[in-house]
């Protein structure tokens, strides 16, 4: 079995090509030519990209991304959707969540110093769909996985989880650190 090292698609006289396992559109049709447009169904893989986060992706996350020319103006549009698998933040309950987000972003050839976040770099009208698709799911996943809102967690003395009912634990007793606070009372 070879590995395939690119790929070359020619969509609508605008050429995609395939690196492997990252998809880069060149774009330059788009850039050149007002209300062209481009749209493209994809998959990235992230099996690996949440491991520092303790989240699993069991399949590739399916993309449908449109980017577009309107008045001089390079738009790129991206619905995302997706399963994550993760351990509750709070009880430790392994949980699954279905995610669906779309992001936007306004496509330039080169940034300038004040430009900031606010645009994405295409350089040489290249852009890396995998990388950007990459960043803006990452940045978008919350910073607390729970399995449902209303999560009560474990309880600190005995462990239990608290979601499958109450623990015989004494809950008055006080921290011995805040001891001296209570005789002040």
């Amino acid at each position: 079995m070879t590995k395939i090292n690119y790929i070359i698609i020619i969509n609508y006289g605008i050429l995609i090509i395939c690196w492997g396992e990252s998809m880069v559109l060149d774009l330059k049709k788009i850039f050149l030519v007002e209300n062209e447009v481009l749209s493209v169904r994809t998959s990235v893989d992230l099996a690996d990209a949440g491991q520092d986060m303790s989240v699993t992706f069991p399949e590739p996350v399916s993309a449908d991304i449109t980017v577009s020319n309107h008045a001089g103006v390079v738009y790129y549009e991206a619905n995302v959707s997706f399963e994550c698998h993760f351990n509750c933040d709070r009880c430790a309950a392994p949980s699954q969540r279905n995610y669906a987000f779309k992001f936007s972003h306004i496509l330039v050839m080169e940034l300038s110093e004040e430009s900031g976040d606010d645009y994405i770099e295409a350089p040489d009208y290249k852009l890396d769909t995998d990388a950007l698709l990459r960043d803006d799911i990452l940045l978008e996943l919350p910073s607390k996985f729970l399995c449902k809102e209303s999560c009560k967690g474990l309880c600190p003395k005995c462990g239990k989880n608290l979601n499958e009912g109450p623990c015989n634990c004494n809950t008055n007793e006080t921290d011995p650190r805040l001891a001296v606070l209570k005789q002040l009372l």
